[in-house]
């Protein structure tokens, strides 16, 4: 039988004017800073230039300090701005960590490596390795420091989170360490779905949005 869900597939391409949101489970979020994140951050600053409704911001607020949170269209959480058009000062944040738009994947990589004072993590696809574009644009001169893969699947659902959700598509974290020298390393993220998953993760009604007692 074939699979109908509405969960991400590896041949999703969204109109040039979408607003490309698909939220990031909280456990995703939470792999990047139990497995691949080096040391303590909870001094530390953090920017989500691409926060939708804030499923990845509320869940950096775990580990970071400080979390500034936008997004160019509003979700009803954070400041309204778009990250490419009006990007935040040089430097104003010890870390950017964001699940941006596929197409603006690469511009995002770009502004965010001037922002931050430490390092920079983008989720996306396995396949954004590809593309002599990607290659001359940023991964050439760039390199990411770690490329972190994961072992499960991370489902994501156009618009809202889903406990059940499936999906074809592999995910990975992507992360500049500014203090990094030397070649990247490969690294998978074990499974650990079940471990990080929290109570209030996941919408408990028919309407999927987000409901958490954190705010």
């Amino acid at each position: 039988m074939q699979n109908t869900s509405h969960a991400v597939m590896a041949q999703r391409v969204e109109p040039a004017d979408s607003p490309d949101d698909f939220p990031t489970p909280p456990w995703a979020t939470r792999a990047l800073m139990e497995h691949v994140i080096p040391g303590e951050t909870r001094a530390m600053t953090c920017l989500e230039p691409a926060c939708g409704a804030g499923h990845m911001a509320r869940v950096l607020r775990e580990y970071f300090a400080e979390v500034r949170a936008a997004d160019a269209h509003d979700y009803g959480f954070g400041e309204v701005r778009d990250f490419v058009v009006h990007p935040v000062e040089v430097g104003q944040v010890d870390w950017v960590i964001t699940n941006p738009p596929f197409r603006l994947a690469e511009e995002f990589v770009s502004r965010s490596l001037q922002v931050a004072r430490r390092g920079v993590a983008i989720l996306a696809r396995t396949v954004f390795l590809e593309s002599a574009g990607r290659y001359h644009g940023i991964f050439r001169e760039r390199p990411p420091a770690r490329f972190a893969q994961f072992v499960e699947r991370v489902p994501m659902v156009k618009g809202r989170l889903d406990a059940k959700a499936t999906t074809a598509t592999g995910y990975a974290w992507f992360v500049w360490l500014k203090e990094h020298d030397g070649p990247p390393r490969l690294q998978w993220i074990p499974p650990c779905r079940r471990a990080l998953e929290r109570p209030g993760d996941y919408p408990a009604g028919p309407d999927r949005r987000y409901r958490s007692s954190a705010s």
